[in-house]
């Protein structure tokens, strides 16, 4: 190899790629050194733009254009510092007959790791052949070693040695005949997932074909986001207010000032609630199981964000709602899981978290989370690579240290959110979780599953890992079982995780068998990860 091409796909956001250009910059011409020194040249194949002020591809007819001037079997390098759509590339990359690497920058502040694993999960959906590597200065020995692998051969495989097919006659008695009667009844009776439009944020992983979603017993109320806007129309001031009220006798923490352009206001979060309620009330009509709302596409120029609405959901304590005109409380007691950014695979993964922590009595708040950064932390008797989970929504109170009165509501950042709102903030409390992603594989729907600790970190490194990613977020400092950070960056297919706590680890492994039962009898093909046993 003498030769290869680099691409970068970007954001939609303009503002999104102009801030991130400089990180990206930096990463490229670390890369281009590391291929030079193997006697390797990297030539861009599309140059920055001195009136949109970065480099980045930052829509699909564009990248279809660039890789029409990319020799299809050359070497080619898909190089991500940042969030980038998926789709501005993969025309290209579904072409593409040269060999592939997907390259990401280790890095807190600049989310190229979460970019590449959307990526990587796209590709796999695609059934295109690639290889992948990370790094935090492109000069380690993992990234140097694969490097010199992929420039020899063209491939990169990485060790799954943490993964093994689930067998069915290994799991407790107990706790599989409950997850294959669970599964047998969802199949039965279906369920619906309510989907406020597809296709979020490039994310192609997550939209899951009816073809392979219905034989598992879960199908799609197709909703508009549209819809959504106009059923908060329809809200009340009385209701939503009666909702703040609600929230401020739990002791919640509304962070609010004047500026609309830069604080969270009053009227955001007014609005946020009659979105929730609205929600509510969506699902309750067309009997989702589940809801997703896509937050940063078509509703950030209407509407506030979604977030704070998508938490609330996802808890089984929130606010009451009533059917429009009646008294009759809509599901009391109950969450209606909430599927961030319209994740399909998280979907799946809710409904079926949902269903097994309730017949094991457990809080079946559930919610996704990006995998955004991770580092090893030592101290306070902890020696553990930490992963900073980390997402702009959807996470339930119950899942906070001190539930509501642990909750912070601040503004979104700007920069993504231009009518404001809040997200639902607050730190992960100390636990036992399973974690999990249903992803599309070969044709097939496949799951990955395993166990973790949520970890309690000082208040200083909380707020030092917060200060480098997005502090306006909801944050996990989770310890995967027996899965190194390698290991999961290799083998996971998203750039989101599914989690759910259990009331200590032998439940928690209880919990796992049940779900890994139940979504093996819906056919869904199931990969423990780690230490599962």
């Amino acid at each position: 190899m003498k030769k290869a091409y680099l691409v970068a796909s970007g954001d939609l956001r303009l503002s999104a790629n102009q801030q991130c250009w400089p990180a990206q910059e930096d990463m490229e011409r670390r890369i281009v050194e590391a291929f030079k020194r193997e006697g390797v040249q990297v030539v861009r194949a599309h140059a920055y733009d001195p009136v949109l002020k970065h480099g980045f591809i930052w829509n699909q007819r564009l990248g279809m254009d660039i890789f029409k001037a990319i020799p299809r079997d050359a070497p080619l390098i898909v190089a991500e510092a940042v969030w980038q759509y998926s789709y501005h590339v993969l025309a290209g990359l579904r072409d593409h007959t040269g060999p592939i690497l997907t390259v990401a920058n280790w890095s807190g502040q600049w989310p190229g790791l979460v970019g590449l694993l959307n990526l990587n999960g796209s590709l796999t959906k695609m059934g295109v052949t690639y290889s992948s590597l990370w790094s935090e200065d492109f000069t380690d020995s993992f990234f140097i070693a694969g490097l010199r692998r992929w420039i020899k051969v063209g491939h990169v495989k990485h060790p799954a040695r943490h993964v093994r097919a689930l067998d069915l006659s290994t799991l407790p008695s107990r706790d599989a005949k409950l997850g294959e009667k669970l599964g047998r009844e969802l199949m039965r009776d279906k369920a619906i997932l309510g989907i406020f439009d597809e296709g979020c944020m490039g994310m192609y992983n997550a939209i899951i074909d009816d073809e392979l979603m219905n034989p598992a017993g879960v199908y799609k109320e197709r909703l508009s986001q549209s819809a959504l806007v106009a059923e908060m129309g329809k809200v009340t001031d009385a209701e939503a207010a009666a909702a703040r009220v609600w929230l401020d006798q739990r002791a919640v923490t509304f962070r609010t000032g004047a500026d609309e352009a830069t604080e969270l206001t009053d009227g955001q979060i007014h609005a946020q609630l009659k979105m929730y309620i609205a929600a509510v009330r969506i699902a309750d009509r067309f009997s989702c199981d589940a809801v997703g709302i896509q937050y940063q596409l078509g509703l950030n120029d209407m509407t506030p964000a979604s977030d704070l609405a998508e938490g609330l959901l996802n808890n089984v304590e929130r606010p009451p709602v009533t059917r429009s005109g009646t008294t009759t409380e809509i599901r009391p007691d109950q969450a209606i899981p909430h599927f961030n950014e319209v994740d399909e695979g998280s979907a799946i993964d809710a409904v079926v978290t949902n269903r097994v922590w309730r017949a094991m009595g457990f809080d079946p708040a559930t919610t996704l989370h990006d995998l955004r950064y991770g580092e090893r932390y030592q101290g306070g008797g902890i020696d553990a690579f930490v992963w900073v989970f980390l997402i702009s929504g959807a996470a339930p109170a119950s899942h906070f240290i001190g539930g509501y009165a642990g909750a912070i509501c601040e503004r979104q950042p700007p920069m993504y959110f231009r009518l404001g709102g809040a997200a639902f903030k607050g730190v992960s409390k100390p636990g036992e979780i399973v974690w999990s992603r249903v992803y599309v594989a070969g044709g097939k729907l496949h799951a990955d599953i395993g166990r973790g600790s949520v970890v309690s970190l000082p208040e200083e490194e909380t707020r030092r890992r917060w200060e480098m990613t997005t502090p306006q977020w909801p944050i996990m400092h989770a310890v995967l079982h027996g899965v190194t950070r390698d290991q999961m960056m290799a083998r996971h297919k998203s750039n989101h995780i599914q989690v759910a706590y259990a009331p200590d680890a032998k439940r928690a492994d209880r919990a796992l068998a049940a779900k890994a039962a139940m979504l093996s009898v819906m056919g869904i093909r199931v990969h423990l990860c780690g230490l599962a046993e």
